[in-house]
Protein backbone atom coordinates (compact mmCIF):
# COMPACT_ATOMS: atom_id res chain seq x y z
CA UNK A 1 0.00 0.00 0.00
CA UNK A 2 1.44 3.32 -0.81
CA UNK A 3 2.46 5.54 1.61
CA UNK A 4 0.36 8.87 2.45
CA UNK A 5 2.95 11.10 1.51
CA UNK A 6 3.45 9.34 -2.04
CA UNK A 7 2.85 11.71 -4.58
CA UNK A 8 0.24 10.05 -6.73
CA UNK A 9 -3.35 11.64 -7.89
CA UNK A 10 -5.22 9.88 -5.16
CA UNK A 11 -2.91 11.22 -2.29
CA UNK A 12 -3.22 14.84 -3.55
CA UNK A 13 -6.95 15.42 -3.80
CA UNK A 14 -6.76 14.07 -0.31
CA UNK A 15 -4.88 17.68 0.00
CA UNK A 16 -8.25 20.01 -1.40
CA UNK A 17 -9.48 21.90 -3.83
CA UNK A 18 -8.10 25.21 -2.28
CA UNK A 19 -4.71 23.76 -0.63
CA UNK A 20 -4.14 22.59 -4.27
CA UNK A 21 -5.04 26.00 -6.06
CA UNK A 22 -2.43 27.55 -3.15
CA UNK A 23 0.21 25.36 -4.16
CA UNK A 24 -0.14 25.86 -7.61
CA UNK A 25 0.06 29.43 -7.18
CA UNK A 26 3.37 28.87 -4.76
CA UNK A 27 5.13 26.56 -7.80
CA UNK A 28 4.33 28.72 -10.90
CA UNK A 29 5.71 31.95 -8.94
CA UNK A 30 8.50 32.44 -10.86
CA UNK A 31 7.87 29.93 -14.17
CA UNK A 32 6.64 31.53 -17.25
CA UNK A 33 6.17 28.32 -18.41
CA UNK A 34 4.23 26.85 -15.59
CA UNK A 35 2.21 29.73 -15.51
CA UNK A 36 1.06 29.91 -19.52
CA UNK A 37 0.15 26.04 -18.75
CA UNK A 38 -2.25 27.03 -15.79
CA UNK A 39 -3.43 29.51 -18.27
CA UNK A 40 -4.24 26.87 -20.94
CA UNK A 41 -5.58 24.29 -18.38
CA UNK A 42 -7.79 27.43 -17.20
CA UNK A 43 -9.12 28.77 -21.22
CA UNK A 44 -9.48 24.59 -21.82
CA UNK A 45 -12.24 24.39 -19.24
CA UNK A 46 -14.24 27.31 -20.94
CA UNK A 47 -13.92 26.33 -24.72
CA UNK A 48 -11.61 25.37 -27.53
CA UNK A 49 -11.85 29.14 -28.64
CA UNK A 50 -10.28 30.21 -25.12
CA UNK A 51 -7.54 27.79 -25.60
CA UNK A 52 -7.19 29.15 -29.03
CA UNK A 53 -6.88 32.70 -28.28
CA UNK A 54 -4.03 31.55 -25.56
CA UNK A 55 -2.12 29.58 -28.58
CA UNK A 56 -2.26 32.26 -30.65
CA UNK A 57 -1.26 34.68 -28.35
CA UNK A 58 2.00 33.25 -27.42
CA UNK A 59 2.60 32.20 -30.82
CA UNK A 60 2.76 35.83 -31.54
CA UNK A 61 4.94 36.34 -28.40
CA UNK A 62 7.43 34.27 -29.69
CA UNK A 63 7.46 35.13 -33.30
CA UNK A 64 7.91 39.03 -31.94
CA UNK A 65 10.71 38.13 -29.53
CA UNK A 66 14.41 39.08 -30.23
CA UNK A 67 16.45 37.40 -27.13
CA UNK A 68 18.92 34.99 -28.54
CA UNK A 69 18.46 31.59 -27.66
CA UNK A 70 21.47 29.97 -26.71
CA UNK A 71 22.20 26.40 -25.94
CA UNK A 72 21.15 26.64 -23.03
CA UNK A 73 17.81 28.13 -23.23
CA UNK A 74 16.74 25.69 -26.62
CA UNK A 75 15.32 22.94 -23.89
CA UNK A 76 12.73 24.93 -22.46
CA UNK A 77 11.98 26.57 -25.85
CA UNK A 78 11.44 23.57 -26.91
CA UNK A 79 9.10 22.54 -24.36
CA UNK A 80 7.02 26.04 -25.18
CA UNK A 81 6.83 24.80 -28.27
CA UNK A 82 5.46 21.29 -28.01
CA UNK A 83 3.27 22.33 -25.13
CA UNK A 84 1.68 24.67 -27.71
CA UNK A 85 1.93 21.99 -30.90
CA UNK A 86 -0.18 19.79 -28.34
CA UNK A 87 -2.50 22.00 -27.40
CA UNK A 88 -3.42 22.86 -31.04
CA UNK A 89 -3.93 18.73 -32.00
CA UNK A 90 -5.41 17.48 -29.20
CA UNK A 91 -7.77 20.28 -28.21
CA UNK A 92 -8.21 22.51 -30.74
CA UNK A 93 -8.17 20.76 -33.69
CA UNK A 94 -10.41 18.23 -31.76
CA UNK A 95 -13.05 20.66 -31.42
CA UNK A 96 -12.25 22.75 -34.31
CA UNK A 97 -10.42 21.36 -37.13
CA UNK A 98 -10.49 24.88 -39.06
CA UNK A 99 -9.39 26.86 -36.49
CA UNK A 100 -6.90 24.08 -35.36
CA UNK A 101 -5.41 24.36 -39.25
CA UNK A 102 -4.93 28.22 -39.25
CA UNK A 103 -3.19 27.75 -35.71
CA UNK A 104 -0.57 24.83 -37.14
CA UNK A 105 -0.13 26.93 -40.13
CA UNK A 106 0.71 30.00 -38.15
CA UNK A 107 3.17 27.64 -35.98
CA UNK A 108 4.92 26.40 -38.59
CA UNK A 109 4.93 30.34 -39.79
CA UNK A 110 6.83 31.48 -36.67
CA UNK A 111 9.73 28.81 -37.58
CA UNK A 112 12.15 31.52 -39.46
CA UNK A 113 11.66 33.87 -36.58
CA UNK A 114 12.89 31.47 -34.01
CA UNK A 115 15.79 29.97 -36.15
CA UNK A 116 17.14 33.74 -36.90
CA UNK A 117 17.79 33.97 -33.48
CA UNK A 118 18.78 30.49 -32.40
CA UNK A 119 21.37 28.16 -31.71
CA UNK A 120 20.91 24.91 -32.07
CA UNK A 121 22.99 22.30 -32.89
CA UNK A 122 20.99 19.13 -31.71
CA UNK A 123 18.43 20.07 -34.40
CA UNK A 124 15.73 19.29 -31.58
CA UNK A 125 14.08 22.74 -32.73
CA UNK A 126 13.28 21.43 -35.97
CA UNK A 127 11.53 18.54 -34.85
CA UNK A 128 9.03 20.44 -33.27
CA UNK A 129 8.20 21.94 -36.80
CA UNK A 130 8.71 18.82 -38.74
CA UNK A 131 6.17 16.83 -36.80
CA UNK A 132 4.06 20.18 -37.04
CA UNK A 133 4.24 19.66 -40.69
CA UNK A 134 2.76 16.09 -40.10
CA UNK A 135 0.04 17.30 -37.97
CA UNK A 136 -1.28 19.86 -40.40
CA UNK A 137 -1.91 17.23 -43.00
CA UNK A 138 -3.83 15.52 -40.55
CA UNK A 139 -5.98 18.67 -39.65
CA UNK A 140 -6.08 19.52 -43.11
CA UNK A 141 -8.08 16.50 -44.07
CA UNK A 142 -9.90 16.75 -41.02
CA UNK A 143 -11.07 20.16 -41.91
CA UNK A 144 -11.33 19.15 -45.58
CA UNK A 145 -9.32 22.20 -46.79
CA UNK A 146 -9.99 22.82 -50.89
CA UNK A 147 -7.60 21.66 -52.63
CA UNK A 148 -6.18 24.69 -54.46
CA UNK A 149 -6.38 26.90 -51.45
CA UNK A 150 -4.04 24.21 -49.58
CA UNK A 151 -1.67 23.70 -52.79
CA UNK A 152 -1.21 27.76 -53.16
CA UNK A 153 -0.55 28.00 -48.90
CA UNK A 154 1.95 24.75 -49.41
CA UNK A 155 3.13 26.75 -52.47
CA UNK A 156 3.64 29.58 -50.84
CA UNK A 157 5.66 28.11 -47.35
CA UNK A 158 7.46 25.90 -49.51
CA UNK A 159 9.39 29.37 -50.77
CA UNK A 160 10.67 30.40 -48.07
CA UNK A 161 12.24 26.93 -46.62
CA UNK A 162 15.92 27.78 -45.74
CA UNK A 163 15.81 26.29 -42.64
CA UNK A 164 14.58 23.17 -43.85
CA UNK A 165 11.00 23.53 -41.33
CA UNK A 166 8.86 22.90 -43.95
CA UNK A 167 10.86 19.37 -45.50
CA UNK A 168 7.92 17.25 -44.61
CA UNK A 169 4.98 19.19 -45.47
CA UNK A 170 4.50 17.95 -49.29
CA UNK A 171 4.90 14.32 -48.74
CA UNK A 172 2.41 15.14 -45.30
CA UNK A 173 0.20 16.74 -47.28
CA UNK A 174 -0.70 14.54 -50.18
CA UNK A 175 -3.42 12.71 -48.79
CA UNK A 176 -5.35 16.19 -47.82
CA UNK A 177 -4.74 17.57 -51.59
CA UNK A 178 -5.37 14.47 -53.59
CA UNK A 179 -5.21 13.95 -56.84
CA UNK A 180 -6.19 17.05 -57.95
CA UNK A 181 -4.26 18.88 -55.52
CA UNK A 182 -0.83 17.49 -56.07
CA UNK A 183 -1.91 18.57 -60.05
CA UNK A 184 -2.10 22.33 -58.80
CA UNK A 185 0.91 21.83 -56.73
CA UNK A 186 3.09 20.89 -59.63
CA UNK A 187 1.91 23.40 -62.28
CA UNK A 188 2.58 25.95 -59.48
CA UNK A 189 6.53 24.97 -59.01
CA UNK A 190 6.43 24.23 -62.55
CA UNK A 191 5.63 27.64 -63.64
CA UNK A 192 7.90 29.40 -60.74
CA UNK A 193 10.77 27.00 -62.02
CA UNK A 194 10.30 28.69 -65.44
CA UNK A 195 9.77 31.95 -64.28
CA UNK A 196 12.81 34.42 -65.82
CA UNK A 197 14.31 36.43 -63.34
CA UNK A 198 15.48 39.67 -64.38
CA UNK A 199 18.99 40.55 -63.18
CA UNK A 200 20.05 43.74 -62.00
CA UNK A 201 22.12 46.01 -63.69
CA UNK A 202 25.89 45.33 -62.79
CA UNK A 203 26.00 48.85 -60.66
CA UNK A 204 23.18 47.91 -58.78
CA UNK A 205 24.41 43.92 -57.68
CA UNK A 206 24.88 43.02 -54.42
CA UNK A 207 27.79 41.11 -53.21
CA UNK A 208 27.07 38.91 -50.53
CA UNK A 209 30.76 37.26 -50.55
CA UNK A 210 33.80 36.01 -52.99
CA UNK A 211 35.04 32.86 -54.38
CA UNK A 212 38.19 32.60 -55.67
CA UNK A 213 38.87 35.90 -55.92
CA UNK A 214 35.36 36.57 -57.70
CA UNK A 215 32.09 38.44 -56.17
CA UNK A 216 29.01 35.99 -54.79
CA UNK A 217 25.68 38.32 -56.06
CA UNK A 218 22.54 37.94 -54.26
CA UNK A 219 20.45 37.59 -57.38
CA UNK A 220 22.47 34.47 -58.58
CA UNK A 221 22.06 32.75 -55.28
CA UNK A 222 18.56 33.25 -54.78
CA UNK A 223 17.86 32.00 -58.73
CA UNK A 224 20.40 28.88 -57.58
CA UNK A 225 18.19 28.26 -54.03
CA UNK A 226 15.11 29.13 -56.55
CA UNK A 227 16.29 26.24 -58.92
CA UNK A 228 16.94 23.43 -56.34
CA UNK A 229 14.08 24.48 -53.94
CA UNK A 230 11.35 23.75 -57.30
CA UNK A 231 13.09 20.33 -58.20
CA UNK A 232 13.14 19.08 -54.62
CA UNK A 233 9.79 19.95 -54.69
CA UNK A 234 8.66 18.60 -57.58
CA UNK A 235 10.85 15.20 -57.28
CA UNK A 236 8.22 15.03 -53.60
CA UNK A 237 5.34 15.48 -56.03
CA UNK A 238 6.38 13.11 -58.54
CA UNK A 239 7.07 10.52 -55.90
CA UNK A 240 3.96 10.91 -54.12
CA UNK A 241 2.23 10.60 -58.04
CA UNK A 242 4.31 7.31 -58.58
CA UNK A 243 5.67 9.02 -61.87
CA UNK A 244 9.42 7.85 -61.95
CA UNK A 245 10.07 9.86 -65.09
CA UNK A 246 9.06 13.29 -63.76
CA UNK A 247 11.07 12.41 -60.66
CA UNK A 248 14.14 11.55 -63.19
CA UNK A 249 13.43 14.54 -65.28
CA UNK A 250 13.85 16.77 -62.06
CA UNK A 251 17.55 16.01 -61.98
CA UNK A 252 19.77 18.07 -64.11
CA UNK A 253 22.26 14.95 -66.55
CA UNK A 254 25.41 16.10 -64.87
CA UNK A 255 23.74 15.37 -61.17
CA UNK A 256 22.73 11.74 -62.10
CA UNK A 257 25.99 10.42 -63.59
CA UNK A 258 26.80 10.70 -59.33
CA UNK A 259 26.90 7.04 -58.13
CA UNK A 260 24.68 8.02 -54.90
CA UNK A 261 21.90 10.32 -57.50
CA UNK A 262 22.18 7.18 -59.74
CA UNK A 263 21.28 4.62 -57.25
CA UNK A 264 18.52 6.60 -55.72
CA UNK A 265 16.75 6.58 -59.47
CA UNK A 266 17.82 3.53 -60.06
CA UNK A 267 15.89 2.45 -56.41
CA UNK A 268 12.56 3.77 -57.99
CA UNK A 269 12.73 1.63 -61.41
CA UNK A 270 13.47 -1.15 -59.60
CA UNK A 271 10.09 -0.78 -57.76
CA UNK A 272 8.07 0.19 -60.85
CA UNK A 273 9.47 -3.01 -62.71
CA UNK A 274 12.25 -1.59 -64.94
CA UNK A 275 14.86 -3.61 -63.97
CA UNK A 276 17.05 -2.83 -67.33
CA UNK A 277 16.81 0.62 -66.95
CA UNK A 278 18.05 1.06 -63.67
CA UNK A 279 21.20 -0.93 -64.53
CA UNK A 280 21.76 1.45 -67.24
CA UNK A 281 21.15 4.55 -64.85
CA UNK A 282 23.72 2.85 -62.66
CA UNK A 283 26.09 2.22 -65.26
CA UNK A 284 26.44 6.00 -66.69
CA UNK A 285 27.32 6.59 -63.28
CA UNK A 286 30.79 7.76 -63.02
CA UNK A 287 32.62 4.61 -60.96
CA UNK A 288 35.65 4.76 -63.52
CA UNK A 289 38.67 3.67 -61.36
CA UNK A 290 36.82 4.38 -58.12
CA UNK A 291 37.58 2.17 -54.81
CA UNK A 292 35.26 4.30 -52.78
CA UNK A 293 32.31 3.31 -54.68
CA UNK A 294 28.85 4.29 -52.45
CA UNK A 295 27.34 0.78 -51.07
CA UNK A 296 24.29 2.25 -52.38
CA UNK A 297 25.44 2.16 -55.74
CA UNK A 298 26.63 -1.47 -55.10
CA UNK A 299 23.39 -2.74 -53.68
CA UNK A 300 21.50 -1.57 -56.41
CA UNK A 301 23.05 -2.83 -59.16
CA UNK A 302 23.11 -6.35 -57.51
CA UNK A 303 19.27 -5.81 -57.07
CA UNK A 304 19.30 -5.20 -60.78
CA UNK A 305 21.21 -8.32 -61.93
CA UNK A 306 19.37 -10.21 -59.31
CA UNK A 307 16.19 -8.84 -61.35
CA UNK A 308 17.47 -9.68 -64.48
CA UNK A 309 18.45 -13.24 -64.14
CA UNK A 310 21.99 -12.38 -64.24
CA UNK A 311 22.71 -14.02 -60.76
CA UNK A 312 26.39 -15.21 -61.20
CA UNK A 313 27.31 -11.77 -62.17
CA UNK A 314 25.81 -10.36 -59.15
CA UNK A 315 27.72 -13.18 -56.86
CA UNK A 316 30.79 -12.33 -58.88
CA UNK A 317 30.98 -8.42 -57.94
CA UNK A 318 29.99 -9.12 -54.12
CA UNK A 319 32.92 -10.93 -54.36
CA UNK A 320 35.00 -8.17 -55.81
CA UNK A 321 33.74 -5.47 -53.74
CA UNK A 322 34.27 -7.50 -50.54
CA UNK A 323 38.18 -8.26 -51.22
CA UNK A 324 38.14 -4.20 -52.19
CA UNK A 325 36.80 -2.94 -48.99
CA UNK A 326 36.01 -6.06 -47.00
CA UNK A 327 32.27 -5.12 -46.79
CA UNK A 328 30.36 -7.84 -44.56
CA UNK A 329 27.38 -6.72 -46.48
CA UNK A 330 28.32 -8.25 -49.42
CA UNK A 331 30.27 -11.18 -47.87
CA UNK A 332 27.16 -12.50 -46.18
CA UNK A 333 24.70 -12.56 -49.25
CA UNK A 334 27.41 -14.35 -51.31
CA UNK A 335 27.68 -16.97 -48.39
CA UNK A 336 24.07 -17.51 -48.39
CA UNK A 337 24.19 -17.59 -52.15
CA UNK A 338 26.64 -20.60 -51.82
CA UNK A 339 25.51 -24.41 -51.95
CA UNK A 340 26.31 -26.25 -48.93
CA UNK A 341 29.73 -26.12 -47.18
CA UNK A 342 31.10 -24.28 -49.99
CA UNK A 343 29.83 -21.08 -47.98
CA UNK A 344 32.36 -22.68 -44.94
CA UNK A 345 35.51 -22.95 -47.78
CA UNK A 346 35.04 -19.38 -48.92
CA UNK A 347 34.48 -18.35 -45.38
CA UNK A 348 37.84 -19.34 -44.60
CA UNK A 349 39.17 -17.38 -47.69
CA UNK A 350 37.87 -14.66 -46.78
CA UNK A 351 39.19 -14.50 -43.35
CA UNK A 352 42.76 -15.24 -45.03
CA UNK A 353 41.80 -12.24 -47.12
CA UNK A 354 41.13 -10.22 -44.36
CA UNK A 355 44.56 -10.94 -42.61
CA UNK A 356 46.53 -9.84 -45.44
CA UNK A 357 44.58 -6.94 -46.19
CA UNK A 358 46.83 -3.67 -46.26
CA UNK A 359 44.36 -1.48 -43.75
CA UNK A 360 45.26 -3.75 -40.80
CA UNK A 361 42.25 -1.43 -38.62
CA UNK A 362 39.52 -1.93 -41.27
CA UNK A 363 40.42 -5.57 -41.22
CA UNK A 364 40.07 -5.71 -37.34
CA UNK A 365 36.83 -3.74 -37.49
CA UNK A 366 35.48 -6.73 -40.48
CA UNK A 367 36.66 -9.49 -38.17
CA UNK A 368 34.72 -7.31 -34.81
CA UNK A 369 31.55 -6.75 -37.18
CA UNK A 370 31.70 -10.93 -38.55
CA UNK A 371 32.40 -11.78 -35.80
CA UNK A 372 35.43 -13.50 -36.15
CA UNK A 373 37.08 -13.10 -32.81
CA UNK A 374 40.06 -15.89 -33.19
CA UNK A 375 40.63 -14.69 -36.53
CA UNK A 376 40.54 -10.85 -35.04
CA UNK A 377 43.00 -11.82 -32.01
CA UNK A 378 45.25 -13.91 -34.69
CA UNK A 379 45.41 -10.85 -36.94
CA UNK A 380 46.10 -8.01 -33.72
CA UNK A 381 48.99 -10.07 -32.54
CA UNK A 382 50.83 -10.98 -36.05
CA UNK A 383 50.08 -7.30 -37.02
CA UNK A 384 50.66 -5.42 -33.59
CA UNK A 385 53.15 -3.10 -34.75
CA UNK A 386 50.91 -1.89 -37.72
CA UNK A 387 47.96 -0.55 -35.04
CA UNK A 388 47.05 3.08 -34.01
CA UNK A 389 46.33 4.07 -30.36
CA UNK A 390 44.79 6.75 -31.71
CA UNK A 391 41.86 4.72 -32.84
CA UNK A 392 40.50 4.41 -29.04
CA UNK A 393 37.00 3.61 -31.36
CA UNK A 394 38.25 0.64 -32.66
CA UNK A 395 40.71 -0.41 -29.98
CA UNK A 396 38.61 0.11 -27.21
CA UNK A 397 35.90 -2.36 -28.57
CA UNK A 398 38.32 -4.85 -29.47
CA UNK A 399 39.64 -5.19 -26.25
CA UNK A 400 36.14 -5.57 -24.77
CA UNK A 401 35.21 -8.20 -27.29
CA UNK A 402 38.99 -10.22 -26.84
CA UNK A 403 39.52 -10.11 -22.98
CA UNK A 404 37.30 -13.06 -22.19
CA UNK A 405 39.05 -15.71 -24.33
CA UNK A 406 42.08 -13.71 -26.12
CA UNK A 407 43.58 -11.66 -23.48
CA UNK A 408 47.11 -11.28 -25.43
CA UNK A 409 45.25 -10.09 -28.09
CA UNK A 410 43.20 -7.61 -25.77
CA UNK A 411 46.28 -6.29 -23.88
CA UNK A 412 48.24 -5.19 -27.13
CA UNK A 413 44.87 -3.64 -28.05
CA UNK A 414 44.80 -1.32 -25.15
CA UNK A 415 49.12 -0.92 -24.69
CA UNK A 416 48.76 0.50 -28.26
CA UNK A 417 46.01 3.33 -27.07
CA UNK A 418 48.50 3.56 -23.34
CA UNK A 419 51.58 4.10 -25.39
CA UNK A 420 50.42 6.61 -27.93
CA UNK A 421 48.62 8.57 -24.90
CA UNK A 422 51.82 8.61 -23.18
CA UNK A 423 54.52 9.13 -26.26
CA UNK A 424 52.01 11.81 -27.98
CA UNK A 425 51.74 13.46 -24.16
CA UNK A 426 48.06 13.34 -24.77
CA UNK A 427 47.38 14.32 -20.75
CA UNK A 428 43.54 14.74 -21.59
CA UNK A 429 43.70 11.12 -22.18
CA UNK A 430 45.32 9.80 -18.66
CA UNK A 431 42.62 8.94 -16.99
CA UNK A 432 41.89 6.64 -19.69
CA UNK A 433 45.41 5.04 -19.88
CA UNK A 434 45.17 4.69 -16.70
CA UNK A 435 42.41 2.24 -16.65
CA UNK A 436 43.48 0.44 -19.40
CA UNK A 437 47.11 0.32 -17.23
CA UNK A 438 44.14 -1.48 -15.10
CA UNK A 439 42.57 -3.55 -17.12
CA UNK A 440 46.67 -4.50 -18.56
CA UNK A 441 47.15 -6.15 -14.98
CA UNK A 442 43.68 -7.41 -14.61
CA UNK A 443 44.52 -9.64 -17.90
CA UNK A 444 47.73 -10.84 -17.12
CA UNK A 445 47.03 -13.69 -14.36
CA UNK A 446 45.38 -15.29 -18.00
CA UNK A 447 48.40 -15.24 -20.19
CA UNK A 448 50.23 -18.31 -20.14
CA UNK A 449 52.88 -16.98 -22.47
CA UNK A 450 53.86 -12.75 -23.29
CA UNK A 451 55.28 -14.32 -26.63
CA UNK A 452 57.67 -11.26 -27.03
CA UNK A 453 55.90 -8.66 -26.05
CA UNK A 454 57.12 -8.78 -22.44
CA UNK A 455 54.99 -9.58 -19.11
CA UNK A 456 52.96 -6.59 -17.42
CA UNK A 457 55.57 -6.05 -14.86
CA UNK A 458 58.61 -5.73 -17.82
CA UNK A 459 55.64 -3.27 -19.71
CA UNK A 460 54.95 -1.41 -16.75
CA UNK A 461 58.76 -1.13 -16.36
CA UNK A 462 59.90 -0.22 -19.70
CA UNK A 463 56.93 2.82 -19.51
CA UNK A 464 58.15 4.13 -16.08
CA UNK A 465 61.60 4.47 -18.12
CA UNK A 466 60.65 6.43 -20.57
CA UNK A 467 57.80 8.13 -19.65
CA UNK A 468 57.97 8.46 -15.61
CA UNK A 469 58.04 12.13 -15.31
CA UNK A 470 54.32 11.93 -16.32
CA UNK A 471 53.07 12.30 -12.78
CA UNK A 472 49.71 13.26 -13.63
CA UNK A 473 49.30 9.57 -15.31
CA UNK A 474 51.17 7.40 -12.81
CA UNK A 475 48.70 9.32 -10.03
CA UNK A 476 46.00 7.77 -11.44
CA UNK A 477 47.17 4.15 -12.14
CA UNK A 478 46.13 1.60 -10.05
Amino acid sequence: MAAKTTLNAKNLEALGVQRLAELLIEISTGSAAHKRRLRMELAGSHSSAEVAREVRKRLSSIARARTFINGRKVKALKADLETQRRTIVDVVAADDPSEGFELIWQFLAIAASIFERSDDGSGSLVESFHQACIDAGDIAQAAAIGHDVLAERIFSAVQDNGYGQYDRLISAMVPALGKDGLEHLKALFLQWSKELEEKPADGNRRVIGWRSRKPIYEDDVYGNHRDLTARIALQEIADAQGDVDAYIAQQPEKTRRAPLVAADIAGRLLSSGRALEALETLERADTTGRIDIPIEWQLARLQALEALGRADEAQADRWTWFEQSLTDVHLRVFLKRLPDFDDLEAEEKAFAHAQAYPDVHRAIAFLLRWPGLAEAAKLIVTRKADLDGNLYELMTPAAEALSARYPLAATLALRSMIDFTLESGKSGRYRHAARHMGECGALAPHIDDFADIGSHQTYTAELKRRHGKKHGFWSLVP
